[in-house]
């Protein structure tokens, strides 16, 4: 080795804070330009694509942000360490309501008719000096996170270039039939007054009181009978058209006895007008109250005419309205089994009466509700009033008119507006819709060439939303969105969609310099067919049509990138939280009200519309592995709330302990396989202590002993693999062979996007390093063992301290280059950042499952050993006689054989034998326990005995059990899974035992009196140890020790003299009496500036040992 002047690895200093660690870091990036440096070495390499489902920056990234980020740059920067090219650009949200409210409340808007007044402009403006408030903060928050994505070139869904593939995108299905006007029962806002997807509804489900009514409906032609029906929402009865009975049920005729009037209604629910029938104590005179007339099926009823509750809208009797009709969701378990229909208010009331006949496609709706939620003209006595607030005038009006017979309330679950969180209702509005239903069964193909994680999100919850799939209401009567480019004539028959900004130019002759309505409700098409000219819908797009045009729109395709997009559609990976989640509804009736929804499955909608566009463009899947991760949740399982504060600000979690450790806790944590995570700021904390602070000192110890040994020997220290992997130290190939089986591991899991498994197995590689492999070798790191063995195992430690830092790159970015700038300084033409390193490959000649096997078992013996020392109130300075490993099992007892050095040395004991089990006689006893729950399942009613047959088993049975792995009892096989079998000792109380797998760890507890003494010579050292540290001094410095005793007959001066030969090869200095040493230190004067440094005394605390 060349001989060096002074050492090439830089000191590494005891204290360490790895937040500003990480800011140092941060720099070193900014000054070389490291990720965009990254991208161009990248070029030429197979290409790895990735959709970023872009924020809003209305607000500040939470914890649900982060994690995303984590996940994504994980996944993202070992893509890059596997050798692929990977862009990655950032984008922003623009559109839609999250930026609308927030102006609606600045601006005190209250309704739509407020933004006309105002102007379109004057309110797009104010929406567009918004969406970039917080884009500063977010590039700060997701660059401090150690997030690597491209700001500079970010695209935002306001701009002309992305809001133009949007056009084309919907042009391309207006072309392939799956665009249509319609009218569709939505969720509405009244104070958005614009319709919410379904998936919107989900987000804001709120316990309320409502009323609850029967109400009459007489028959025409036959007085003093009615049919009943029960509703939760009486502000719907002046807007009804027909009652819808079930034809397949059967219903009743009633006359009550008190008044004599009949009523129908469901047989099976007289319990909603005579409550009492519920009670079997009551249920015999509630039947007094009324005498059955006769039954019929619910068919039978269908065309029956009756008189609807007002008579506004009397004159639709001749088109077929206030008569019975028939439908199958009218259920049996709850309200009278008859449904007042109000098709403007009930997507099934809407389909029913729309099957039969009682409205008609194309022509107008009862919908005396303006787009504010109040009563229209049309309803002149609460004209003006909100629905919801006029239910109480309506009951009032039709009790006063004997048309309500029972009032009751109603506690439920209702849906409220996301944003306003007022109450929503259900309402028909006109809208431009995607025939989803009609590419259906391609969404489910596609959906199958994907691959989730966790795959049950896939296979169950997004495959139900796909079975159930519905056409898509993509507009939103709204102002600050892409407009939908759809020209209509006054009659509606000549439609024209446009897909670009020239096309529109070239069609109206009109030049655009933006696609936001402002500059484009004012144009107007010349008709083709000499029906005048064509105005657009006033309507723009719902904002997840944006998002899932995200894939083309990004960039510009098809007028720009074309082969671009086409070589890396569909992407290789997408993410998203479960915070996307939204839910699939099935309209129900009573018990909740009219057009609420109960979720049934969940999905997530940004892949649902990525899937739906995708397919019905190119048919094909947008993407193909996903990672789908759950909520970051408070520490007490509750929704994190910037108003209740509970939860600890990022921002300071990240200050306090750094990104690293956030990001580890993040990941290594079920929240990023689709389950919830109640975030604990003390979580943060530990990983700083259980993983960083043990990987930084071994680091620490690698470089000190690096540069110890330079040095003494006056070389350099060059790193050598092939120098470790042929060391014949056995703990060298144990770790070695861990830290390439974690290699082939993590490739393996990586490749499958499970990114929980991997994260365990590589803080499991930094405990055995740190904990284990270090511990048991710091004699050679010392150069104790000599030169030749300190040399291979620094070569073993940094080739698994670099190989550690090139698998956590991904994952802890920071901590992983901070420890590779100063190792990259002995390895010749190393690259200027770890990210620019690929993963390790997996040596194969350094992999040996067996050593690692055997290592485990070691590793369990030391452990039960300290936890029977423990017991004993044994501390592991006492050495112990000996310690037993008993095993059925050859290769185990080889195992320990072979690793006893280690063994004694860990658990301090003399010697370390193993016996295998036949030879323990009556010392060892085995116990059998036979697996409940797994033979319950399986043998049912006959377990009882087969219980009985495997607890009769002998000893000799039980043995051979434990070698071969698996026994038969009356033809069945029962394996180490269905009968546990333990071994317990029976010997004297000089020895204690414990178990391990397959064993018996049996420790000889009665140290004689020399042990003692050497025990005592072990405090000694320790405490010496102790106060060098304190006083700051470092192993190659001097020292002198002196002792005094309260007299030279006391046990500790005993055992200073005896054992001085062992106290002075553990410490380098044999101690002196007191007496004996020089002047100037029993004076208390400084050591000279040799660096000689005296008056250490280690005082005798007594006879107690």
């Amino acid at each position: 080795p060349p001989r060096i002047s002074m050492p090439r690895l830089e000191e590494v200093p005891e204290r360490f804070s790895f937040p500003k660690g990480e800011e140092e870091i941060l720099e070193y990036w900014k000054q070389n330009d490291t990720f965009h440096e990254s991208v161009r070495l990248s070029e030429g390499r197979p290409p790895f694509s990735f959709y970023d489902g872009p924020p809003f920056a209305t607000g500040l990234p939470h914890y649900g942000h982060i994690l995303a980020g984590t996940i994504k740059d994980v996944v993202c920067r070992y893509a890059h360490q596997t050798g692929h090219h990977v862009p990655r650009r950032f984008g922003w949200d623009c559109h839609g309501l999250p930026v609308e409210f927030e102006i609606d409340k600045k601006l005190d808007v209250k309704g739509r008719q407020d933004v006309l007044d105002m102007g379109i402009a004057t309110y797009n403006d104010e929406c567009r000096a918004i969406v970039g408030r917080y884009t500063k903060e977010w590039e700060v928050t997701v660059g401090r996170v150690g997030r690597w994505i491209d700001f500079s070139t970010g695209y935002r869904t306001m701009d002309l270039s992305y809001m133009e593939t949007v056009w084309w995108v919907f042009q391309q299905l207006h072309e392939k039939g799956y665009v249509y006007r319609g009218f569709k029962v939505m969720p509405y806002s009244c104070a958005l007054n614009t319709p919410l997807s379904n998936f919107e509804v989900q987000q804001n489900y709120k316990d309320v009181s409502d009323p609850a009514v029967v109400v009459t409906f007489p028959l025409l032609g036959e007085e003093g009978a009615s049919f009943l029906a029960w509703t939760t929402t009486p502000w719907t009865l002046p807007s009804n058209l027909a009652l819808c009975v079930n034809p397949e049920l059967e219903y009743v005729r009633v006359r009550e006895e008190a008044t004599g009037a009949v009523y129908i209604l469901l047989a099976t629910r007289l319990v909603q007008l005579y409550s009492e029938l519920a009670n079997p104590k009551k249920a015999a005179d509630a039947r007094k109250k009324f005498s059955e007339v006769e039954r019929m099926k619910g068919s039978a009823l269908a065309g029956v005419e009756y008189a609807p509750p007002f008579g506004y809208f009397e004159a639709r009797r001749a088109s077929g309205a206030f008569r019975v009709i028939t439908g199958g969701f009218v259920t049996d378990d709850s309200g009278t089994g008859i449904v007042h229909c109000a098709p403007a208010f009930g997507e099934e009331d809407y389909k029913a009466c729309l099957e039969h006949g009682v409205i008609r496609r194309g022509e107008p709706l009862v919908c005396p509700v303006d787009a504010d939620g109040r009563f229209s003209d049309e309803v002149p006595e609460w004209r003006g009033l909100g629905v919801k607030e006029a239910d109480k005038h309506i009951i009032a009006h039709l009790k006063a008119q004997g048309r309500i017979i029972k009032v009751d309330v109603i506690n439920h679950s209702y849906p409220f507006c996301w944003r306003s969180d007022t109450p929503l209702i259900y309402r028909a509005v006109p809208g431009t819709f995607v025939a989803v239903e009609a590419i259906k069964e391609k969404l489910i193909a596609n959906n199958k060439q994907t691959y989730w994680v966790p795959g049950h999100v896939r296979e169950k919850r997004f495959q139900n939303w796909l079975e159930n799939a519905r056409d898509w209401a993509v507009s939103r009567n709204r102002f600050w969105g892409t407009p939908i480019p759809m020209w209509v004539s006054d009659d509606g028959e000549e439609i024209v969609v446009v897909g670009s900004k020239e096309e529109l130019e070239r069609l109206s002759g009109v030049a655009v310099s933006d696609l936001h309505r402002e500059f484009l409700d004012h144009i107007e098409l010349p008709s083709q067919q000499g029906k005048g000219t064509l105005k657009r819908v006033d309507e723009v797009f719902d904002c997840w049509f944006e998002s899932g045009s995200m894939p083309y729109a990004q960039q510009h395709y098809p007028f720009e990138n074309k082969q671009t997009f086409e070589a890396s559609f569909p992407a290789d990976f997408i993410a998203e939280g479960i915070d996307q989640t939204r839910g699939w509804f099935r309209h129900v009736r009573p018990p909740l009200a009219r057009g609420v929804f109960l979720l049934d499955a969940h999905f997530f909608f940004r892949f649902y519309t990525l899937m739906v566009l995708s397919t019905a463009l190119f048919d094909k899947p947008a993407f193909k592995n996903l990672i789908c991760n759950g909520l970051v949740l408070a520490a007490d399982g509750q929704k994190m709330s910037k108003r209740k504060k509970n939860y600890p600000d990022p921002v300071l979690v990240i200050d306090s302990y750094g990104a690293d450790a956030l990001r580890l806790y993040l990941i290594n944590s079920p929240v990023v396989h689709a389950e919830d995570l109640c975030f604990r700021e003390a979580g943060v904390m530990q990983n700083l202590k259980s993983i960083f602070l043990p990987w930084y000192h071994a680091y620490r110890l690698l470089v000190a002993s690096v540069r110890t040994a330079e040095a003494r020997e006056g070389a350099s220290f060059e790193p050598s693999v092939g120098e470790a992997l042929g060391s014949a130290n056995l703990m060298d190939k144990w770790i070695l062979a861990a830290a390439n089986g974690l290699v082939r591991f993590m490739r393996a899991e990586m490749e499958a996007y499970r990114l929980y498994t991997v994260v365990p197995r590589l803080v499991e590689l930094i405990d055995q390093l740190t904990n284990w492999y270090i511990r048991m070798n710091k004699d050679r790191f010392s150069g104790e063992r000599g030169a030749g063995e300190r040399r291979t195992s620094l070569c073993t430690l940094f080739e698994v301290l670099m190989m550690l830092c090139r698998m956590m790159a991904p994952l802890t970015p920071f901590f992983a280059e901070h420890v590779y700038q100063n190792l990259r300084r002995v390895v010749p033409d190393a690259p200027a950042s770890v990210h620019f390193l690929m993963i390790p490959e997996v040596n194969e000649a350094a992999i040996d499952p067996q050593m690692e096997a055997d290592v485990r078992l070691m590793l369990q013996v030391i452990e039960k050993g300290r936890t029977l020392r423990e017991r004993h109130t044994l501390s592991t300075r006492t050495p112990l006689p000996e310690v037993t490993f008993v095993s059925a099992d050859a290769v185990a007892l080889c195992a320990v054989e072979t690793l006893h050095e280690y063994i004694a040395d860990e658990l301090n004991v003399r010697r370390v034998q193993t016996a295998p089990l036949a030879e323990m006689g009556g010392r060892v006893v085995l116990k059998c326990m036979p697996n409940h729950k797994r033979l319950g399942d399986r043998f049912g009613k006959a377990y009882k005995g087969i219980q009985g047959k495997i607890r009769a088993l002998d000893t000799d049975a039980l043995a051979a059990f434990l070698r071969e792995g698996s026994l038969t009892l009356e033809g069945e096989t029962f394996d180490k899974e269905d009968i546990l079998v333990q071994l317990q000792y029976s010997g004297d109380k000089s020895h204690d035992a414990d178990g391990v797998a397959g064993g018996l760890v049996i420790l000889n507890v009665s140290p004689d009196a020399a042990m003692l003494d050497e025990a005592m010579a072990r405090e000694v050292c320790a405490k010496v140890q102790k106060m060098r540290k304190e006083a700051g001094l470092r192993k190659e410095d001097a020292l002198e020790v002196a002792y005094s005793c309260p007299a030279d007959s006391s046990l500790l001066a005993r055992v200073l003299r005896d054992q001085s030969a062992y106290i002075a090869g553990r410490i380098g200095r044999t101690p002196i009496p007191g007496a004996a040493r020089p002047r100037r230190a029993r004076d208390g004067r400084a050591a000279d500036a040799a660096g000689d440094v005296g008056g250490l005394v280690a005082e005798d605390a007594g006879e107690e040992r």
